[in-house]
């Protein structure tokens, strides 16, 4: 039977760190959240050996043991014994060869704790192309530590580094007993002081007791006492944390003086910086980044509508073969226009999601995600925000949830509240479909210049208004919320890389997978849902118009398939659903929606993606014969109003564009919106102004094109 070791994977930002966890674990991974915190907590398990098994936690990236982040105080509170679920029985060091100074205060710092160490060394290939030679038997030497060179992204070192860790597991007594810094000589007395408190702890972390104990979990006395030894031996925490450091660099600097030999930094430019020269121009920089963006959306409009329609005809041609084969009755009816309507609703849209967040997941492997936020720095600080707000908008894109919990990583408090507040109107996947589907009805399949999709750039075009009235509405909250708090933005541009094509792959599988399962579990109980609101509605009103058509079709039996028609939208405006429409149509009509939206825009409050589940639901209860394997986009083009005008004209289609730009309708988002601000204010403020803003624009569109 195999044991099961626990090891924390942990390193500076930008060293390779995820990419290691990814070919350790491969898809044995799990993503969940570290306790009292809205940190992910990254786990996977790994085989290393035929008699040891390893759970891998992949810690946070932070640069020392010094946090100043929400999530570097995951790392730090884990690599002090402070977590009560995580209690790691080595630490597995990422460490980045081709910056290695940096790297080592980390590493020196971290082996200072005293828990078995292995040093991970990435990025060897870019340290030789820079002219960095390391001597790794000599590194091992000075620093008393197993270290292995790997490239996980080529697979290479991986088997030597499991090796590694099954050694290191077998011969725990091996922790080097040296020392990388004097901590008797920082505070002695003190040191000794807290030893004999607490008995187990090692030098370096009495140390880390004595300068960070209030953030710890103590009993009470013990803190009490913890402050009573810093005043007796007149203890100063920042003027310790800084001869520390000097310590460090100093035993740094004869390191790499006799294990390192490095090349003139002034002797060669490298690929990247020349690269940058270009991608960050003041002038073409933007313009490129217009560019990438507008291939992007190209994309995945164009190169995802062969799936999509093969998909669209796929289902309908399965509707309608069950519809043949089926009895007649409500059974039936329920699975083909509930249950195969939704599978409909939701498998059409998997195609662009994975297109989109492939090209997405290129982006971030090439190294030119960081250089968006670089480039938009400038424009970000304008309105209130950072270059740091970036990446939670972007993030934004694929999803809000996420993309709010990562805005952690902005220090400056009203920053991070101001890109919380606006992140929610970059189109999130949810409204992928949402917009697909309306773009199909209303906008002209035409071609420009024989390449550039029109529906392509309308696509576009929403992405950039939402992206556009996010940042109008941060500069006025801007004026608004007061802070004295200083701003700084820090950016480590990591060097480009080809990208991974098995992890493009990996992710693009993965996301379709979430899509179906999570939002497909939400979209298809809402179909069924509201397949029973649309099929059933009062008694006495449903039982009335029954016998009323029964007796107009006996009356006129040559006018039976227009009674028909007729009698299954008289049905559906008396069932439940209809009710619930028209109570709603009042306030909608003057955007240009019928009941049937209005019954879309309530449904999609749990998932935006859910109004095209709800469409597919509505146009296919009672529906006739001739039309039962017609696409949903073919009913909706089909839709017309009482007075025989057509519904989803230029005027509807692009007000409701643009609802579902501005809109917040996710429960979802709200919620995390409340535990990442602590209280219902800021979500109530949140929700009030996107649906102001959603109803207002929505409005004027309306009216200018109808």
């Amino acid at each position: 039977m195999s044991k099961t070791i626990h090891i924390a994977l942990v390193g500076n930002p930008n060293s390779g760190k995820s990419s290691l966890f990814n070919a350790l674990t491969g898809l044995n991974q799990k993503v969940g959240n570290f306790p009292g915190v809205t940190v992910d907590k990254k786990t996977g398990m790994a085989q290393v050996s035929e008699n040891l098994r390893a759970e891998f936690i992949d810690l946070p990236g932070t640069y020392s043991l010094y946090p100043k982040r929400a999530d570097e105080w995951v790392s730090y509170k884990v690599l002090l014994n402070q977590d009560e679920s995580i209690r790691p029985d080595m630490i597995l060091l990422v460490a980045d060869a081709s910056n290695l100074r940096r790297n080592l205060l980390f590493c020196t710092q971290i082996i200072d704790l005293k828990i078995p160490v292995v040093i991970a060394f990435t990025m060897m290939d870019l340290a030789k192309s820079k002219g960095t030679q390391v001597d790794i038997p000599g590194l091992e030497r000075e620093l008393g530590v197993p270290i292995v060179a790997v490239n996980p992204r080529k697979n290479k070192g991986i088997q030597a580094l499991k090796k590694t860790i099954e050694q290191t597991a077998a011969n725990q007594q091996l922790v080097p007993p040296r020392d990388f810094i004097d901590v008797q000589a920082l505070a002695g007395p003190a040191i000794q002081d807290i030893r004999d408190e607490v008995p187990s702890l090692q030098p370096y972390p009495a140390l880390h007791y004595l300068i960070h104990h209030e953030e710890f979990s103590l009993a009470h006395g013990l803190q009490e006492r913890i402050e009573e030894i810093e005043k007796r031996n007149q203890f100063n925490p920042t003027r310790t944390q800084a001869e520390e450091i000097m310590q460090r660099y100093a035993r740094i600097r004869h390191i790499m003086q006799q294990t390192v030999v490095e090349s003139d930094p002034l002797k060669k430019s490298l690929f990247t910086e020349k690269l940058d020269n270009i991608l960050l121009h003041r002038k073409w920089g933007y313009l490129i980044l217009i560019s990438v963006l507008f291939l992007l959306f190209q994309s995945v409009f164009w190169i995802a509508s062969y799936p999509m329609d093969g998909i669209e005809w796929l289902f309908g041609e399965i509707g309608a073969w069950f519809e043949k084969v089926l009895p007649a009755g409500w059974f039936s009816d329920l699975f083909v226009n509930g249950f195969i309507a939704g599978l409909s609703g939701i498998f059409v849209f998997v195609p662009q999601i994975m297109i989109l967040f492939g090209l997405i997941t290129l982006l971030e492997d090439t190294g030119y995600m960081a250089r968006i936020s670089f480039l938009t720095d400038k424009l970000m600080r304008k309105v209130g925000l950072n270059g740091k707000s970036v990446m939670p908008m972007i993030s934004g894109f694929a999803c809000a949830v996420p993309a709010i919990m990562s805005a952690r990583n902005i220090e400056n408090r009203k920053e991070r509240l101001l890109t919380i507040m606006v992140t929610p109107l970059m189109s999130c996947s949810a409204r992928l479909p949402v917009y697909t589907i309306l773009i199909a009805l209303v906008i002209p399949s035409e071609l420009y210049f024989g390449f550039l999709s029109l529906q392509g750039l309308v696509m576009m075009g929403l992405y950039m208004f939402g992206t556009v009235i996010a940042l109008a509405v941060a500069w006025v909250m801007n004026l608004f919320i007061k802070s004295t708090e200083r701003s700084f933005f820090i950016l480590e541009l990591p060097v480009y890389r080809s990208p991974r094509w098995k992890n493009v792959l990996v992710t693009m599988l993965e996301k379709a997978r979430i899509f179906v399962y999570d939002a497909g579990k939400v979209i298809m109980v809402i179909s069924l849902l509201l397949w029973g609101l649309s099929r059933f509605g009062p008694p006495g009103r449903m039982d009335a118009l029954e016998q009323e058509y029964a007796q107009r079709i006996s009356a006129n039996p040559a006018d039976a398939d227009e009674l028909e028609k007729q009698k299954s939208t008289a049905l559906l405006q008396s069932s439940y659903a209809g009710v619930l429409g028209q109570w709603i149509e009042p306030v909608i009509r003057p955007l240009g929606y019928d009941w049937k939206i209005g019954i879309a825009l309530i449904t999609s409050f749990a998932a935006r993606e859910v109004f095209v589940g709800t469409m597919a639901t509505l146009y296919s209860v009672g529906e006739d014969a001739e039309e039962d394997n017609a696409t949903l986009r073919q009913k909706m083009s089909a839709a017309v109003r009482p007075d025989g005008t057509k519904i989803y004209t230029l005027a509807t289609g692009l007000s409701l564009l643009i609802f579902y730009v501005l809109a917040m309708q996710c429960m979802s988002t709200i919620a995390v919106v409340k535990r990442e601000t602590k209280g219902w204010k800021w979500p109530l403020i949140q929700v009030a102004y996107m649906t102001a803003l959603a109803y207002l624009f929505s409005l004027l569109v309306y009216q200018l094109f109808k």
